[in-house]
């Protein structure tokens, strides 16, 4: 329980209609979940506008009511706040409400297109195995300490966000790592959270249904580094030239890592195989059982932020090198009969063609022994239905210039047509290219074709959904693991 106005501090407030000094024992978005004592926020959502439910809200019981357009007939009894922008508000009072314990943890957002699973997930597993109670807020899961939480979203609403970091507070976690999305940042579910660093990975072409334009997409992830404080660290990659960009306004202690530019934190790959890289971190090797030159440069911003968050430089190299990747992410499936099997999220045209280009460069200069020189490479894709509907031809352009074949299938159609999908997908795709392409819409089929198709030594790539177990089709969500689909075809070959 806690006073309306201490849950009210720092939120910039219009108008106050009634008891200002009430006690709230919850606040809320959802009018469904409002019991007697609520603070509802009416907040007008991609979907539905909060405030056409503030009726339903005091009905069952709320006694105060945060809202930009005060309803036509106020009811007796109820305290009715009108504010500029419900949304921010909210991320500042659900931070107040559960005791601001982000000021209680020392907080890492990680934001960019690609690569922010792989670096929250491998930062709390770093912090973890040296013996500190952490916390991770991630698209594949939640993490309280040991104790996982399922993950429904990238970036939790503030509510549910600032109980879980009510949580690790409660169970004296020290470090938390959370990926920050561009719908997060600009629907302002961070407001509030006070951070000792952010990560800026990468910009590429995404989100283009929410944001509209590039430039859109780029600001949001800008304003994150605008609003960190002085006391944080930005951490930027200066091989993405909007990496400069996310510094311009920061007050935060400004670094930076890079492959190709010099940086804070200079990297060099020397050697790739599938079972990992040696590589020189400001001029010191080490091995890493994570592939590709997208995880090298994932490699420097674990070492970045590690060493801003008072990580022991010496010992630092080690641990990192005993990583694994995240679930999902690059992750191999071997089989008796010589084929590879790589799961891998890429679901944007440049993370895709990242993951084609280390597997190229793999089977090129590798062990020839296990990809002899006529192996191929046999790639698995799709897009999601409700999605960015730009991104699908470049996406089947890059599978088809990176790959010897390429399935194009179904993602998660959810309420789209998925033939409709896969024929805007083939847009990218030019004549003289169709004879390497097949398109099968049932994924399972799918994956079974590209085993069919392989022989020994060959590669299959199944792109897209990396961690997720299902799909999701006119409405109905299904269990479907492209890992266990795999496995489960090798085996039966």
């Amino acid at each position: 329980m806690m006073k309306l106005k201490e849950i009210l501090v720092n939120c910039n407030l219009l108008e106050i209609i009634g008891e200002k000094d009430l006690d709230i024992t919850m606040v809320s978005f959802d009018s469904r979940k409002v019991e007697p004592g609520t603070l509802f926020f009416a907040v007008r959502g991609t979907q539905v506008d909060g405030h056409a439910y503030i009726d339903a809200a005091t009905e069952k019981g709320a006694t105060a009511i945060v809202c930009e357009r005060l309803p036509e007939n106020l009811k007796e009894g109820v305290t009715y706040i009108k504010v500029d922008n419900s949304a921010l508000v909210l991320g500042i009072g659900a931070s107040n409400f559960y005791g601001n314990p982000s000021h209680k943890l020392k907080l890492t957002g990680v934001t960019g297109t690609n690569g922010k699973t792989t670096i929250a997930t491998l930062l709390y597993r770093l912090f973890t195995d040296a013996g500190y109670a952490c916390g991770l807020l991630s698209t594949i899961e939640n993490i309280i300490d040991h104790e996982v939480i399922p993950s429904t979203h990238t970036t939790p609403d503030p509510i549910e966000l600032n109980a879980l970091l009510r949580r690790m507070v409660d169970h004296h976690c020290e470090y938390a790592f959370m990926e920050v999305s561009s719908h997060a940042i600009d629907q302002n579910r961070i407001a509030g959270l006070k951070f000792a660093g952010g990560i800026f990975t990468n910009l590429t072409h995404d989100h283009l249904d929410y944001h509209k334009t590039m430039a859109n997409y780029r600001n949001a992830k800008k304003k994150f580094f605008d609003d960190l404080p002085s006391t944080a660290f930005a951490l930027t990659n200066l091989d993405d030239r909007n990496g400069s960009v996310m510094l311009q306004n920061t007050k935060a202690k400004k670094l930076s890592y890079a492959l190709k530019h010099d940086a804070d934190y200079k990297g060099i790959v020397l050697e790739s195989h599938f079972d990992g890289m040696l590589m020189k971190v400001n001029q010191t090797e080490m091995f890493t059982q994570l592939v590709g030159g997208f995880n090298a440069s994932n490699i420097l911003a674990i070492y970045g932020a590690a060493i801003a968050l008072g990580f022991d430089k010496d010992e630092l190299l080690v641990e990192i090198s005993k990583l694994k990747g995240a679930n999902g992410r690059f992750d191999m499936v071997r089989s008796d009969s010589g084929i590879v099997g790589i799961v891998d999220y890429a679901h944007t045209p440049d993370a895709l063609e990242n993951v084609l280009k280390t597997i190229n460069e793999v089977m090129k200069t590798g062990n020839s022994a296990r990809t002899p020189q006529n192996a191929q490479l046999i790639t698995v894709v799709g897009c999601g239905g409700n999605r960015d509907t730009t991104k699908r031809p470049e996406m089947a352009a890059v599978a088809v210039k990176l790959s010897d074949k390429v399935i194009l299938t179904s993602d998660n159609p959810r309420d789209e047509d998925p033939d409709e999908i896969i024929r805007q997908m083939k847009e990218g795709i030019a004549e003289d290219e169709y004879r390497k392409v097949l398109s099968i819409t049932n994924r399972r089929e799918a994956i079974r074709t590209a085993v069919a198709l392989a022989n020994k030594g060959d590669i299959i790539l199944l792109a897209g959904k990396g961690h997720e177990d299902y799909q999701i089709i006119k409405g109905e969500k299904h269990h479907f693991d492209d890992k266990e689909e795999l496995s489960n075809a090798l085996k039966e070959r």
